[in-house]
């Protein structure tokens, strides 16, 4: 496997694909997007690797707690894409395709960006069932191990 950068724009079978995370998108979800600013932001970033593991491993539990209690506040809609950021993003890259994670809602999507038929492929998250998307020169289709 090979680490890439996020997001990524890729050459799929002639079919410009853009891979990303996903979070991004979910520009509804404001305090999602506060807490992503703050955790990716290098000084931050760098105090908590300082801290020993025993330690991080503490925030962490205690981050992803309060995580699971606050998406029981918030709407599906707001932790879910906003449909006009992703064909920003589409519009921005110029591309057909855009494959991400984060939502933990595994679909194909259909959109219509300035007259362009695009997809949009949401990846599973592995919590219950693993599974990949495949593309190659037919297209993309999900798979389930």
């Amino acid at each position: 496997a090979t680490l890439i950068a996020d997001p990524t724009l890729l050459d799929l079978y002639g079919t410009r694909t853009l891979v990303m995370h996903g979070d991004t998108l979910c520009t509804g979800d404001v305090e999602y997007q506060k807490f992503r600013s703050y955790a990716h932001d290098p000084g931050n970033q760098h105090r908590f690797l300082s801290l020993p593991l025993a330690e991080r491993k503490t925030q962490m539990l205690g981050m992803r707690a309060e995580s699971e209690k606050s998406k029981q506040g918030k709407s599906a809609e707001i932790m879910d894409v906003t449909q006009a950021t992703v064909e920003r993003v589409l519009r921005e890259h110029g591309c057909l395709r855009l494959i991400h994670g984060h939502t933990h809602r595994p679909a194909r999507h259909l959109h219509t960006v300035d007259g362009h038929r695009c997809e949009r492929w949401v990846l599973n998250d592995w919590y219950e069932r693993g599974g990949y998307l495949r593309c190659d020169s037919g297209g993309c289709r999900a798979e389930l191990l």
